[in-house]
């Protein structure tokens, strides 16, 4: 099971979200900052009891599993060092050995097929092969999420120097155009006749 979500972070704020997981499950968290002066955020993970888990310092990314107990598991984003700029982050759960999700056994089936030896192997056969092509669906919508994410924060910081890029082209244009106009005037001031003709 996973989910992701992206947000806003004003400066000098912090934002927390909980997440309910049961015992000897997997929680997996994978932040990216996508766009915000400096990339980077301060971020920790908290279990039900409080200790903190996992704890990042002004990073850009990051990636953290942990195996999981009863209880509601905390984790925080913050952006409190920074006084000017707002963040833009990325976040994705994933969430594994969540049993009991949906109220029936995934394996329940297996108590009204009956039939020869044969058949239950067949079946066998197929189950694995589409928990194997379930696996590698969901990883690839993972890696694709990611590489949107990785995307959006490319795209961000090239229209972030495109802006810089054409205000310094702008400037420097409009300081070349004035040293000519002066330029051209100190030359006409030194060809001008200045004496006046007497009448």
């Amino acid at each position: 099971m996973d989910s992701d979500f992206t947000f806003t972070l004003p400066a000098g704020r912090k934002e927390c979200f909980f997440q309910t997981m049961k015992k000897d499950a997997s929680l997996e968290i994978e932040y990216q900052v996508l766009d915000g002066a400096g990339l980077d955020v301060d971020f920790y993970l908290a279990s039900p009891s409080g200790n903190v888990l996992v704890s990042d310092r002004r990073k850009s990314d990051g990636v953290h599993t942990v195996e999981t107990e009863d209880g509601d598991y905390m984790f925080c984003f913050d952006n409190s060092f920074s006084s000017i700029s707002e963040k833009i982050i990325f976040f994705e759960l994933i969430l594994d050995n969540m049993d009991g999700e949906g109220g029936e056994d995934p394996e329940d089936w297996r108590e009204y097929v009956h039939g020869t030896d044969l058949l239950d192997m067949k079946l066998e056969d197929i189950l694995d092969a589409m928990n194997s092509v379930k696996a590698r669906l969901g990883k690839s919508v993972q890696i694709q999420t990611l590489l949107r994410a990785f995307e959006a924060r490319d795209r961000n910081l090239q229209e972030s120097n495109s802006q810089r890029v054409n205000l310094w082209s702008f400037t420097n244009l409009l300081v070349m155009v004035l040293v000519s106009g002066v330029q051209v005037y100190l030359l006409r001031s030194l060809f001008e006749d200045k004496r006046k003709s007497r009448t």
